[in-house]
C-alpha cells in the first residue's frame, strides 16, 4: 500500500462535498463522468433491437446472432483486469479519453460489415477499448471523491450508461426501420467521437493518483482475489448482468414473434424503459449513501424479481412496465456494486476494478449464450425462470458476505 492511500486526504474541489461554489465546481466533472457513460454505452448493446431483423436478413438462428451482443462483452471480459493494471501505472485521464476515442474506430467499421461473421468481429473489437473506460473510471471516482459522495457519484455516471444504452438502441431501432442500420453506426461513432472530446474538455486530471511501477505485474490481481468482500462482489456483478442480458436479448425475439410482432423501431423504442433508471439511480446513490450497499442491493434484487414476473404476462403494458422494473433493480445494484468495490478494496484500484469488469461481463457473456439455450427449449419462460434464479443467488451473496 502506497503512502498516498495510507492518508485521509481533502476532497479536491472538483468532486468535494457540496457547497455553493464548489457545487458549482462539481457540474463539470460530473458532467464528463456523465458523457463518458454515455459514450461508452450507446455502443455496447446497439444490435439488440436489431436481432430478429438480423436472422431474417442473414437466416441464422436466435443463438447465432445473439453473437454480436456476446462478442464485445466477452473482449470486456477478457481484457479488462489487464487494462486496469495498465491504468494503474499511466493515469486514470489519459486511458479514459483514448479508450473513448478508440472505440468510435469499430463502431464506424460496423457499418461496412457484409456478413454476419464481420459484424461479430467488429462488435468483439468494440469490446476491447471499453474496460479503458469503464474500469478506469469506477478507480477515478472511487480516488477523486469523498468517501460519503461516492455512491451519490457513481450512480451519476451509472446515470449516463443508462441514458447511453437507451439511446444507442432507439438510434439504431429507428435509422434500421426508416432508413439503414448501416447509417445508424456511422452516426453512433460520431456521437462516440464526440463524447470522447467532451471527456478531453470537462474531466479534471486526477490529483491523488500515484503511478504503480509494479503495475504490469500480477501481483495485484492476486491480492485482489484472496479478498473474500471483492470476491464477493465479483460474484454479485457477474449475476446482475447476466440478469440483464438474458432479459434484454432474447426479450426481443419474444415481442417480434406473434401475437406482438414487434418491429426494430418498436423493438428499440422499449429501451425506453431504461430512462426509468436514470431518473431512479441519482436517487438511490443518495440512499447508498445513507443505508448502505448491501441493503440497497437487497430491495433492487426483489424489484427486478418483481419485474422479471411481469414480463411473463400476455399484455405489452404489463411486459413493458416489468421490463422497468428489471432494469431499475439491475441499475441499482450496480451502483451498489460498482461503489463496494472502491470499498473493498484498499490498493491497486484500477486493477481491483478492471476485475470487477471481467467477472461483470463474462456474466454478461453468459447471459447472452445461457438463456438462449433455454429459449430452444421451452421460450421464453424458460429465459424468465434462469434470471429468476440467479437473481436470488445474488441477493444471497450480499446478504451473508456483504459488509455494511
Amino acid at each position: 500500500m502506497t503512502a498516498i492511500e495510507n492518508i485521509e486526504v481533502e476532497p479536491v474541489d472538483q468532486l468535494g462535498p457540496p457547497g455553493r461554489d464548489v457545487a458549482i465546481s462539481r457540474v463539470g466533472p460530473l458532467t464528463a463522468l456523465f458523457v463518458a457513460g454515455f459514450a461508452t454505452f450507446i455502443n455496447l448493446y446497439i444490435t439488440q433491437p436489431l436481432l430478429p431483423m438480423f436472422r431474417e436478413l442473414f437466416r441464422a438462428s436466435e443463438l447465432m446472432v445473439s453473437l454480436t451482443v456476446s462478442a464485445p462483452v466477452l473482449a470486456v471480459a477478457l481484457t479488462a483486469p489487464f487494462q486496469g493494471l495498465v491504468a494503474d501505472r499511466l493515469g486514470r485521464k489519459r486511458v479514459i479519453v483514448a479508450a473513448i476515442a478508440g472505440l468510435a474506430v469499430p463502431t464506424f467499421m460496423l457499418a461496412t460489415a457484409a456478413n454476419l461473421f464481420q459484424l461479430i468481429v467488429w462488435r468483439f473489437l468494440q469490446g476491447l477499448f471499453i474496460p479503458g473506460i469503464i474500469a478506469v473510471i469506477i478507480a477515478y471516482i472511487s480516488e477523486e471523491s469523498p468517501r460519503q459522495l461516492v455512491g451519490s457519484t457513481m450512480a451519476i455516471y451509472v446515470t449516463g450508461t443508462v441514458v447511453g444504452g437507451f439511446a444507442g438502441r432507439m438510434i439504431i431501432g429507428l435509422v434500421a426501420a426508416h432508413w439503414s442500420w448501416r447509417i445508424g453506426f456511422i452516426g453512433l461513432g460520431v456521437l462516440t467521437l464526440a463524447g470522447a472530446l467532451a471527456t478531453l474538455w470537462l474531466l479534471p486530471q486526477e490529483t491523488k493518483f500515484e503511478p504503480k511501477k509494479s503495475s504490469l505485474s500480477l501481483a495485484p490481481l492476486v491480492a485482489h482475489l484472496r479478498n473474500p468482500q471483492l470476491l464477493a462482489t465479483y460474484a454479485v456483478g457477474f449475476n446482475i448482468l447476466f440478469s440483464l442480458v438474458g432479459a434484454f436479448t432474447y426479450v426481443n425475439f419474444y415481442l417480434a414473434d406473434k401475437p406482438f410482432s414487434l418491429g426494430p423501431a418498436a423493438l428499440g423504442q422499449i429501451f425506453a424503459v431504461y430512462l426509468i433508471g436514470a431518473i431512479v439511480t441519482p436517487v438511490a446513490g443518495r440512499l447508498l449513501d445513507r443505508i448502505g450497499y448491501r441493503m440497497s442491493l437487497l430491495g433492487a434484487v426483489l424489484i427486478g424479481a418483481v419485474g422479471m414476473l411481469l414480463t411473463l404476462t400476455h399484455f405489452l403494458f404489463a411486459i413493458v412496465s416489468g421490463l422497468a422494473l428489471a432494469a431499475t433493480g439491475v441499475f441499482v445494484c450496480q451502483a451498489a456494486a460498482s461503489s463496494n468495490v472502491g470499498k473493498a478494496a484498499s490498493e491497486a484500484r484500477s486493477s481491483a476494478a478492471g476485475l470487477y469488469v471481467a467477472l461483470y461481463y463474462f456474466g454478461g457473456f453468459a447471459g447472452s449464450i445461457i438463456p438462449g439455450l433455454f429459449w430452444e427449449k421451452a421460450g421464453w419462460p424458460a429465459c424468465v425462470a434462469v434470471i429468476l434464479c440467479v437473481q436470488s443467488i445474488t441477493a444471497l451473496i450480499a446478504y451473508r458476505l456483504w459488509e455494511d
